[in-house]
């Protein structure tokens, strides 16, 4: 007898710096660095509470291009996990790109190998599901996957928004990850 296959996952895929840290301008590299966006907490919890599993999707090429370490990268990880966990919040997954800016990998984004790992990790629908970014590249990666997009204006948001036009432009833009909890496509 054949089993059915089970439901797809209620995913949202959301990029780091940015988004749900302040970004420093260069790299968090400390887990004293590490400060997150106004609301983002709060805006995980909203996720969290409708059944979304948050994966976090996040370049790092800081590890490859020898500015950190990948310990640095995972002391930085496990600070924000933890928080997250005395929050109530859990992260379901995380996957870095650990390559440098030229290394010409398939999984810094705008490329997609990183929800490629994630999908061999997690049954869902790509057209069900989210990823909420900063920056131009993590638009053009989402809509490339198959993903809805939500761009926010924290980071470097509000200026690459200008750049998201046509084919690239997101499903919806907001000021910030709070404001993309309350998007009706998270009911």
């Amino acid at each position: 007898m054949k089993s059915s296959p089970s439901p797809a996952s209620k995913l949202v895929f959301i990029d780091r710096d940015g988004v749900i840290n302040v970004d420093l301008g260069g790299y968090v590299t400390r887990p004293e660095e590490f400060r997150f966006e106004r609301g983002a907490v709060a805006a995980l919890k909203k996720f969290s509470g409708k059944g979304y599993k948050i994966i976090v999707i996040s370049n790092q090429a800081g590890v490859g291009d020898g500015v950190f370490m990948e310990t640095q990268l995972e002391a930085v990880q496990q600070h924000m996990v933890e928080a997250l966990k005395k929050e109530n919040v859990p992260i379901a997954g995380t996957y870095y790109c650990l390559h440098g800016k030229q290394a010409g990998c398939a999984c810094r984004k705008p490329k997609t190998g990183l929800f490629e790992q994630a999908a061999a990790d997690f049954y869902f629908n790509p057209r069900e599901t989210f990823f909420i970014g900063d920056k131009a590249g993590d638009i053009e990666a989402g809509k490339r996957f198959g993903l809805k997009t939500v761009l926010v204006r924290t980071g470097y948001g509000r200026e690459d928004e200008k750049k998201l036009t046509g084919a690239l432009a997101p499903d919806a833009a907001v000021d910030s990850l709070e404001a993309a909890a309350d998007l009706e496509f998270f009911q």
